[in-house]
Parts: structure tokens; C-alpha cells; sequence
């Protein structure tokens, strides 16, 4: 029986991996065992990444949040405890938005904020 030799699904392989390497500079999308390392890195930075992107949005929107509390005259935490105790359930991606384009809205909230607290 004749020997496979493993040269077409090695190409495939390499081919994968410099695919992935496009736009990279240097040997880094070029070279075979550079592109790799760097694809290896990068993919490992990107799922790192997603789970920073959720952290960072909550950031913002509790800072949101913060800063139109604070021009109702209450802090965050108080006011979103005041909400907790008015069973008030509204998340911080939907608060922030009220915070930034409806500050109207947002102030009714924070008035059943106060009087929950109080």
C-alpha cells in the first residue's frame, strides 16, 4: 500500500492561519511560525476583549447614571437603592440612556428614588 504523505492537509492548515495573519506587518502575516504565535496571541487578546467591553459599558453607565443622580441630588448608590426599595427594576444600560436623552423621565425616578429613601 503506498505511503500518504500529509502535504495538502498541512498546506491547509498554514493557509488557515495566514488567513487570519492578513494585514499583520512583516513575517507576522508572511511566515508560517511568526503568523501563528501572533494569530495565538491575538485570539487570546479578542476573548480577553469581549469580557473588558462589558465591564467598560457598565462603567460608563454607572458614571452616566452617577452624574444625573448628582444633579437630582441624590448619589448613585442611594439612588438605586431607593429604586430597589420602590421595586423599581430597571437596569443601568436602560437607566443611562434616560440619564443622557430623556432627563425628564429620569428625574421622575429619581423624586421615587427620594421618597423610597426617605
Amino acid at each position: 500500500m503506498a505511503r500518504i504523505k500529509g502535504g495538502l492537509n498541512a498546506k491547509k492548515k498554514h493557509n488557515r492561519v495566514l488567513k487570519l495573519a492578513k494585514g499583520y506587518r512583516g513575517a507576522r502575516s508572511k511566515e508560517y511560525r511568526i503568523a501563528k504565535q501572533s494569530v495565538m496571541r491575538a485570539l487570546t487578546s479578542a476573548y480577553a476583549g469581549r469580557k473588558q467591553k462589558k465591564r467598560q459599558f457598565r462603567q460608563l453607565w454607572i458614571a452616566r447614571i452617577n452624574a444625573a443622580a448628582r444633579m437630582n441630588g441624590l448619589s448613585y448608590s442611594v439612588m438605586m437603592h431607593g429604586l430597589k426599595l420602590a421595586n423599581i427594576d430597571i437596569n443601568r444600560k436602560m437607566l443611562a440612556d434616560l440619564a443622557v436623552n430623556d432627563a425628564e423621565g429620569f428625574k421622575d425616578l429619581a423624586e421615587i428614588a427620594k421618597n423610597a429613601v426617605a
